[in-house]
C-alpha cells in the first residue's frame, strides 16, 4: 500500500541547494515534518540561513508572524546521516545525474516502509529510467518544482511507464496542499515546459549569436511583451550549467535535431564557469 494523503506527516528533502532548500520552505510552510539531507554540512547550514531569512523576508512584508517563523523551523531537521531520512515521500533535489538519484533512491527505499513514495525533481532525465533501476518502480514519479520554488506555482507531476495512479494522485494532491498547481504529464525528453522552453533560449541565442540584435535588447522586447523575465536573464537565474546540460539531453533524447541543437554561445559560458547569478556573472553581472 502507497501513503495515503491523510497519513502524510514527514517529507524527505534531499538535497539543500536552491531548489532543495526551497521546496523544503514549502513543505514546511505548508504543514508538514520535514527532514533536509544532504551529504554537505556547509550546505545544510546554508539552507538554514536562506530558509530563514525568506521567513524573514515574509514577516518584514506582514505576510507571516514572527511565532509562525519559529514554529515552521521547528518542523525542518536539518541532517547528513541518511539513515535518518524516514518518512512518507520522499522528494530528491540532487545534481542530475541518473546514477546518483537511482543510487539515493535505493539506500532510500532501505531505511524507509514498504509505503514511501519516491519523487524526483530531474528536469530532463528520464523518470522511467530512473523508477526501472528502484527496488519498486511503481512508487516513483517526476515531481518538478520551479525555481523559485515557494514563489513559481507550477509543479509538473510526471508519470513514469511503471508509476502508479495512486502515486500520481498522491503527488497531485499534495502538490495543491503546498498551494501549488499540478499538470500531470507522461514521461518524455524535456517533459512539458523544458520541451516548450528549448525555443524561447535557443532562438534568442541565434538572434546574439548571428548578430541581428543584443542581448539586452532581446530581454528587453520579451519582458515588453509580457513575459516576467527575458531568457538571458532567465538562464543566468536557472544556471547556465542547468539549463545548458537539460538543453543537451533534450536534443540527444529525441535524436538530435537541428532546430534544438545546444547553443555555443551558452555552451562558452558553461566552459567559462561563468553560470549566473550563483556565480556573479553569465549573460549579467551581479
Amino acid at each position: 500500500m502507497f501513503a495515503a494523503m491523510l497519513s502524510i506527516k514527514t517529507i524527505v528533502v534531499c538535497g539543500a541547494g536552491t531548489m532543495g532548500s526551497g521546496i523544503a520552505q514549502v513543505a514546511a510552510h505548508s504543514g508538514f515534518n520535514v527532514i533536509q539531507f544532504d551529504l554537505n554540512s556547509a550546505m545544510l547550514d546554508k539552507s538554514r540561513a536562506v530558509i530563514e531569512k525568506n521567513f524573514d523576508f515574509l514577516i518584514s512584508k506582514q505576510k507571516l508572524e514572527a511565532d509562525q517563523k519559529h514554529s515552521i523551523l521547528q518542523r525542518i531537521v536539518f541532517t547528513d546521516a541518511i539513515a535518518e531520512c524516514k518518512g512518507e515521500v520522499v522528494v530528491e533535489a540532487i545534481i542530475e545525474n541518473k546514477g546518483a538519484k537511482v543510487d539515493l533512491f535505493n539506500k532510500l527505499a532501505a531505511v524507509n516502509k514498504a509505503g514511501t513514495v519516491f519523487a524526483t525533481n530531474t528536469s530532463s532525465i528520464s523518470v522511467s529510467e530512473i523508477a526501472a533501476e528502484t527496488t519498486d518502480p511503481g512508487r516513483v514519479a517526476g515531481m518538478h518544482f520551479f525555481n523559485p520554488a515557494p514563489l513559481m506555482k507550477l509543479v509538473e507531476v510526471v508519470k513514469g511507464e511503471q508509476t502508479s495512479e495512486e502515486v500520481v494522485q498522491l503527488l497531485s494532491d499534495l502538490s495543491r496542499k503546498m498551494g501549488k498547481t499540478p499538470v500531470v504529464c507522461n514521461d518524455a525528453p524535456g517533459f512539458i515546459v523544458n520541451r516548450v522552453a528549448r525555443h524561447y533560449y535557443l532562438e534568442a541565442m541565434k538572434l546574439v549569436e548571428q548578430g541581428l540584435t543584443d542581448i539586452e535588447t532581446v530581454d528587453a522586447v520579451m519582458e515588453a511583451t509580457g513575459f516576467k523575465m527575458g531568457p538571458f536573464k532567465l538562464m543566468d537565474l536557472i544556471g547556465m550549467d542547468i539549463n545548458y546540460g537539460v538543453s543537451n539531453i533534450v536534443w540527444e533524447a529525441l535524436g538530435k535535431p537541428e532546430r534544438l541543437r545546444p547553443s555555443p554561445l551558452q555552451k562558452a559560458k558553461v566552459d567559462a564557469g561563468e553560470f549566473g547569478r550563483k556565480t556573479g556573472k553569465g549573460f549579467y553581472h551581479y
